[in-house]
């Protein structure tokens, strides 16, 4: 299997990220990517090659024109107003206020965030460009016939939605491969997201449509983040009713009850008679991990590996969360070793 990599993820590397009352040191770190690159290459899994540019058309495919706008100023606007800390919200459009884009960039940051932990910082609008290159370097493996691709991808992305981020994602990876995958070939594309925290952004680019089949397993919203996207009742609108299936899990979960989940899901992805699936690769469901609540363990990847491979289908996989940092390459390399050795 090819793993599509930049070194350019480097360049997001903040400071800060406001967790439980703190300004603490981000659980989203460059070190992620270098243990999974390490991981990688220790089991020789494949080629590792760099991604090709494919400019800001794709991005645009999924993602509202001013969002993108503002991701490429926001750092150096924050900049321009002398503020000492890295750029962090302090104030939403809440319900029943009024939702205008402001041209002050506080107001901005508000406007176009959906959660206030993740800062933005010089170099992340740079690293977020070379991840979303990394995905559809991965998804053009696809479209030129190879069975498997690996797109090692930092910042993650899959709470990136058309004109919000935060959740440490700015532009949404996986819905971005999975339109490009549309617009080559792929008459339905199903993406898969097992992280543990639900894909709202990835939800939302694709809630109104049908030719894009989106399956999430996840933590609970009523008690983990991002609490407001991602229960058993939200299943698209309009045309796209039916084709987003949400399987929320409780507290404790273990790989018994995940796995049973992830097997509904897939059969779901069958029935959609999808061309190809887009992974959202979370690894945070595991029981080591600081900020989530399920119990899988380091094997339990490699058995579910092995099932998404039973589908038979073209596959990419799309690096999102994972943040108990000495595991985080075990565990990804283990989903990707499951599916090339079913």
């Amino acid at each position: 299997m090819i793993t599509v990599f930049s070194d350019a993820h480097r360049l997001r590397n903040a400071r800060t990220e406001l967790h439980a009352g703190l300004l603490v040191t981000p659980h989203e770190c460059p070190e992620r990517a270098s243990f999974v690159l390490d991981r990688v290459r220790a089991v020789g899994l494949g080629e590792v090659i760099a991604p090709a540019s494919y400019g800001l058309e794709p991005v645009l495919r999924v993602h509202d024109a001013g969002f993108v706008d503002f991701l490429s100023t926001a750092a150096e606007e924050w900049a321009a107003t002398g503020s000492r800390g890295e750029a962090i919200p302090d104030c939403w459009p809440a319900r029943r206020m009024t939702q205008r884009r402001p041209t002050s960039i506080a107001g901005k940051l508000g406007y176009y965030a959906m959660a206030g932990e993740t800062s933005i910082t010089p170099g992340t609008w740079q690293a977020a460009r070379a991840a979303a290159d990394v995905a559809l370097t991965a998804a053009d493996r696809l479209v030129r016939g190879d069975r498997a691709a690996f797109g090692l991808c930092r910042p993650p992305g899959h709470h990136a939605a058309r004109d919000l981020y935060g959740g440490y994602c700015f532009l949404n990876n996986a819905a971005i491969a999975a339109q490009y995958l549309r617009d080559h070939g792929c008459q339905r594309v199903a993406v898969l997201d097992v992280d543990f925290h639900h894909g709202n952004g990835t939800q939302d680019i694709f809630y109104e449509r049908a030719d894009v089949l989106f399956v999430s397993l996840h933590g609970d919203p009523a008690d983990a983040f991002p609490y407001f996207s991602g229960y058993a009742d939200e299943a698209g609108t309009g045309a796209g009713t039916g084709f987003t299936l949400n399987l929320p899990l409780p507290r404790a979960t273990a790989f018994d009850r995940w796995s049973e989940a992830l097997a509904s899901g897939l059969t779901r992805i069958r029935e959609f008679r999808a061309d190809a699936i887009v992974v959202s690769l979370g690894v945070d469901t595991f029981a080591g991990d600081p900020i989530s609540f399920f119990r899988l363990q380091s094997a339990d990847f490699a058995s579910y590996g092995r099932m998404i491979a039973a589908c038979g289908l073209p596959t990419m996989f799309v690096l999102e969360g994972g943040y108990a940092v000495a595991e985080v390459g075990v565990n990804v390399v283990n989903v990707l070793t499951g599916f090339e050795q079913p």
